[in-house]
């Protein structure tokens, strides 16, 4: 029988419930049930992690629920503090499975290592003579890694550019296009880079100045599409075809609008960084990348497209930079990041960014149909409302009760839910 991610009333079991079927599902092992029943992360591990440790912060791991990609199902892990983000994603996986599934691709995983070059004397005629040794710096930055070599990694490519103008003066650029195969690639290439500098120097007689990796990772594109039937947006009391309309000029606003489309974009990139936080990927090299990229025309714009196919259905497209790996770095050494790699059970980078890419598509959705059907208040703040009330202190069932009161009042804030409290526990102290 196959695996499959439609779980119907799982929002509805135990933590300790979910965790058993999670575990059914990916075949999880006693140490992954065990990361993440202690939150993964011991003290001593986290102060080889990073300088001057004092503690460990924890944050929830949820499970987006009903995705299929290519034909397969998905448990998605997502490590978030901001309600609405899983059970959105969740809830319109299911509409998307209706139409297919989301499909995805990506290209090799190939890096960019930059080298800034300075003081060159002649620009145009050192780019040329640095173009004309290829071969030999492609050769030098193989040696650095031979085992990401023999994995079928190592470097692609060698471009040069001219910057006439800079606030020093001119420059060159030395782009080494590196594939670095499971791994993000920050390291690799960076050492790439500060191998090439002293033949860089020489072919071009000018001074290296950085070298370091470029996080507009332009050569590692991912991409997903989905289909959903119109008929199943025919809800909240509009028709099919009105409720598709809904989200195409939801998507429109931000097609017009930066103001908007940094907004819509961000929305997408709630569910990529909570499954690169989760898997242990750098979700800041992620944020830097997708930005850049919606501005690669010199003006900002939607990673994602909405519209209408010759049926009236709705289709969504995405394509954006994910440099994410799943070895190296925080992916091996974090417990519950190995425990969610387990979960997703994907076997390479390049099927993690497909994951990504669907996961950014379907959380637009989300985002999208949330704001033109039902207002923002209803759904998220419907959410809000508990971590409101528990920052105002309530515990336990006094959670709910309070939540429950600021979302029938319309008052989502600190102070209503901090009277409502004392309210509540007044009436419970005169009770007893």
């Amino acid at each position: 029988m196959s695996r499959t991610s439609r779980l119907p009333g799982f929002f509805q079991l135990s933590p300790q419930e979910r965790l058993e079927r999670v575990r059914a599902f990916a075949r999880l092992s006693a140490a992954d049930i065990e990361a993440f029943g202690r939150g993964g992360l011991g003290l001593d591990q986290a102060e080889r992690m990073i300088e001057n440790v004092i503690g460990i912060y924890s944050l929830p791991v949820g499970i987006a629920t009903n995705m299929t990609i290519n034909g397969r199902d998905y448990l998605v892990p997502m490590v978030v503090e901001e309600p609405s983000i899983v059970a959105g994603l969740s809830y319109v996986s299911k509409l998307v499975r209706e139409g297919g599934g989301y499909h995805a691709d990506a290209d090799e995983p190939r890096m960019i290592a930059q080298i800034q070059v300075l003081d060159v004397p002649d620009p145009s005629a050192a780019r040329l003579r640095v173009l004309a040794a290829r071969e030999e710096l492609l050769a030098l930055a193989n040696e650095q890694d031979p085992v990401l070599v023999q994995l079928g990694g190592g470097g692609r490519d060698l471009e040069v550019r001219v910057l006439e103008e800079s606030p020093v003066g001119p420059m060159l650029v030395v782009h080494i296009v590196f594939d670095v195969r499971d791994a993000m690639g920050a390291n690799a290439v960076n050492t790439v880079a500060e191998a090439l500098k002293e033949r860089v120097e020489a072919l071009s007689g000018g001074r290296v100045g950085l070298r370091i990796l470029s996080n507009l990772a332009d050569r590692r594109l991912a991409r997903a599409w989905c289909r959903v039937p119109k008929e199943a947006l025919g809800i909240e009391g509009l028709g099919p075809e009105e409720g598709v309309q809904r989200v195409i000029e939801a998507y429109a606003f931000a097609a017009a609008d930066p103001y908007r489309a940094a907004t819509h974009n961000k929305g997408i990139m709630n569910g990529i960084d909570a499954l690169a936080v989760a898997t242990g990927n750098d979700w800041r090299a992620l944020e830097a990348g997708a930005h850049a990229y919606a501005a690669r025309s010199g003006r900002y714009r939607p990673l994602t497209v909405w519209e209408r196919d010759r049926e009236g259905d709705l289709v969504g497209s995405i394509e954006l930079p994910i440099a994410a790996g799943i070895v190296g770095g925080a992916t091996r050494a974090h417990p519950t990041a190995r425990a969610a790699l387990a979960i997703l059970g994907v076997s390479t980078a390049r099927e993690l960014a497909q994951v990504m890419a669907a996961v950014g598509l379907g959380q637009n959705l989300a985002a999208l149909r949330a704001l033109a059907m039902e207002g923002i208040q209803r759904g998220h703040m419907k959410l809000h409302a508990r971590q409101v009330a528990m920052a105002a202190g309530a515990e336990g069932d006094e959670v709910t009760h309070v939540a429950e009161r600021l979302v029938q009042e319309g008052k989502v804030r600190i102070d209503r839910a901090e009277e409502v409290l004392r309210e509540l526990r007044g009436a419970g102290a005169h009770d007893g």
